[in-house]
């Protein structure tokens, strides 16, 4: 085992609950709420951790206890009257089947949501400070409203306990209503809720008091806090630590779960939701900090991504519990492979961000490298072993190659899987190149690992053909040969490179650079990051409004952070229209999108990310002879049923991933879990 698994495997009782180990998920927001209430997929998501031997698993990041505080824009869940209790019941009973603890957390966002939507009422807050982040301007609470809000957690509060819940956290974090009043950035106010930091902790002292009022001394309840809102008008370390002790000292909380940060902002946002530009648990220092000054139990997220970590957190006594929360989205058996001994097996969290930035562009949280985790009632997380053992051939060791492979295999197949590289990874080995992305290169390994270990026929350093394909007599062929980057279809495009040759190191370029940005993904952002770091002077082009457009919340405000300290230059709504040579230079001529004016840039390269086009030779030379003409029955495939084409009788063919067409990592890997697990 990892060094001081026994500390992280030794229960906790807080009261009188005893959760079995020390390792949970924190409340958050995956977007599976429906009609305000958490159902089945949401009820099997959390499942699949206690299944796995997770010890407390919260659920409903920013459960809504009011109608001015709407559950609509995340999809989330409203404790807002009694209708969600027989679901709570439910979901308790799925939970505890297994052995773990269930808990909720309980809010009102305040100035931190939309007007928008659901009950159009407008956002509240201490005072009328608009928050960036939400783009509202709340109306300032007056004290008949601050009694109806502290009497609305009150009840949600007993509607936590009536349904079965092991407890309950307000959210005091990130920016909701309890610290806005706290923080000096939001409460303006000159009446006793506000001015001196005792009197911008009443509310909270209110909230917590009818709570434990409506619920009893033995209900467990907590809270989480920042430990430093790491703004320069907000709540410092000392602030935070002295309203952690208050409510303590009061015995309001009988834990108190701390994070660094808030999320006012984008940048903000970023930095309490910290991605793999951070290290491992960049803000473990603050719960440690509080931990030595409270008598209640401290909990810790962000950023713990792998067990050896969360041991060390609690063997050395900064937290009684450590959060694992994007881990479980990545692999949500961590626990059971932990005390199985096989570490080895666990796929660990890489920080993509993926799962974080889907929900805050109205999607659900998917994990970049998991397609089971969220999509429990239809895909595996074990996967089963096949009736009939087949000879299966997968072409492309990227990841959709490998999720393909290693899922055959474990069915029980005999599989032989070709790559043109001595190396496996595919485009993951480009992307992890780049700056601050390079943790995406642990996706590959664990998939690497998992083929070997399950005994498929690894062809490294082998371009396969028809004919090496077709000698090996497979019943099912799976091409994951990916996709070539295209330099676009600007006039004169003959002259511009990819932002796969700089990432390569097959262009090197120097002098004054123009990256152009079609597609608003990571890569152009990542390359200008790394020619600005080269010394280059670079200048984004994207046809879009901003760059990286498609970049989500944990991720795009670090691009732009980096490229702004790099100077870089960002000109968005502007199209390459032309690359031409003029002596030893090149000129790219450019257009507004919005008003068509050109204008020029002479520069000494050109580098284009216009996404891929899939690599077609090997599907040409094999469609001709496969029983389906190379076609997936998508309702075969929606309804979990195995294809319908004969066995047998020939190959049946398919393709996954950028193979088809170029998308995305999850995609590619979806694309292969979906197909193979019913072969």
């Amino acid at each position: 085992m990892i060094a001081n698994a026994d500390a992280l495997l030794k229960p906790l009782t807080i009261k009188g609950l005893t959760i079995r180990n020390r390792v949970m998920s924190t409340s958050h927001a995956p977007g599976y709420g429906k009609d305000g209430k958490p159902q089945e997929r949401y009820q099997l998501y959390h499942a699949e951790k206690a299944k796995g031997g997770i010890g407390l698993t919260m659920f409903g990041g920013s459960s809504s206890v009011a109608l001015d505080s709407p559950a609509a824009p995340w999809n989330q869940i409203s404790v807002a009257d009694d209708s969600v209790v027989p679901y709570f019941q439910e979901f308790a009973d799925r939970v505890h089947r297994h052995g773990a603890k269930l808990m909720i957390q309980l809010t009102h966002m305040g100035r931190r949501t939309k007007w928008d939507t659901e009950n159009w009422f407008p956002t509240v807050s201490a005072s009328p400070r608009r928050e960036p982040a939400s783009r509202t301007i709340p109306k300032q609470l007056e004290k008949a409203e601050i009694r109806r809000i502290v009497k609305d957690f009150a009840a949600a509060a007993k509607r936590c306990k009536d349904g079965g819940l092991d407890g309950c956290e307000i959210s005091a974090a990130h920016g909701h209503l309890v610290d806005q009043f706290w923080s000096p950035s939001i409460n303006l106010r000159s009446d006793e809720y506000g001015g001196s930091l005792q009197n911008r902790m009443r509310f909270g002292i209110e909230v917590l008091s009818a709570m434990r009022e409506a619920v009893g001394d033995d209900y467990v309840i907590g809270m989480r806090m920042s430990g430093d809102e790491m703004i320069e008008d907000g709540l410092s370390q000392e602030d935070c630590l002295a309203i952690a002790t208050e409510y303590a000292r009061r015995g309001l909380v009988d834990f108190l779960n701390i994070i660094g940060g808030q999320a006012r902002d984008h940048i903000a946002h970023a930095i309490s939701l910290p991605n793999m530009s951070f290290p491992v648990a960049p803000f473990l220092f603050l719960p440690s900090a509080i931990k030595r000054e409270v008598d209640v139990a401290v909990f810790h997220a962000q950023r713990v991504t792998d067990l050896a970590t969360g041991a060390r957190a609690v063997a050395e006594g900064h937290v009684d519990m450590i959060a694992m929360t994007r881990a479980h989205i990545a692999d949500p058996h961590l626990v059971k492979k932990l005390t199985e001994g096989r570490e080895d097996d666990i796929r660990q969290c890489v920080g993509a961000g993926y799962c974080i930035d889907r929900i805050y562009v109205g999607g659900d949280a998917l994990c970049i490298q998991n397609a089971a985790t969220g999509r429990e009632a239809t895909m595996p997380h074990v996967i089963q072993k096949a009736d009939t053992k087949r000879k299966v051939v997968v072409v492309g060791a990227g990841p959709g190659g490998l999720e393909a492979a290693r899922v055959a295999a474990e069915r029980g197949h005999d599989v032989v899987l070709f790559e043109k590289d001595t190396v496996t990874g595919g485009q993951i080995n480009i992307a992890s190149k780049a700056t601050w992305r390079e943790a995406l290169s642990g996706i590959p390994r664990w998939l690497h690992a998992q083929v070997v270990k399950k005994g498929v026929d690894l062809r490294l350093g082998t371009a396969a053909t028809p004919e090496m394909v077709k000698a090996e007599n497979p019943d099912i062929v799976i091409l994951a040969t990916g996709g070539t980057a295209t330099t676009g279809y600007a006039k004169g495009h003959e002259h511009v490179v990819t932002t796969a040759d700089v990432l390569t190191g097959s262009v090197e370029p120097t002098g004054t650079v123009l990256v152009y940005d079609e597609i608003g993904g990571h890569n152009a952002s990542s390359t200008a990051e790394v020619l600005a770091k080269k010394g280059c002077l670079v200048e984004v082009v994207t046809h879009d409004r901003m760059v990286a457009e498609e970049v989500g919340t944990t991720n795009q405000p670090i691009h732009l952070r980096e490229l702004y300290k790099l100077g870089v230059i960002m000109t968005p709504n502007t199209e390459l229209m032309e690359v031409y040579p003029e002596g030893n230079r090149l000129i790219a001529v450019l257009r507004n999108t919005m008003t068509d004016a050109e204008e020029e840039r002479v520069i000494d390269r050109v580098v284009a990310d216009y996404g891929t086009l899939p690599v077609e030779e090997l599907y040409n030379g094999l469609v001709e002879g496969s029983v389906n003409e190379g076609i997936i029955d998508q309702a075969s495939v929606i309804a979990g049923k195995p294809q319908p084409w004969p066995l047998g009788q020939g190959y049946q063919l398919y393709r996954i991933g950028d193979a088809l067409a170029g998308r995305n990592i999850h995609a590619a890997i979806y694309d292969a879990l979906r197909l193979v697990k019913d072969m």
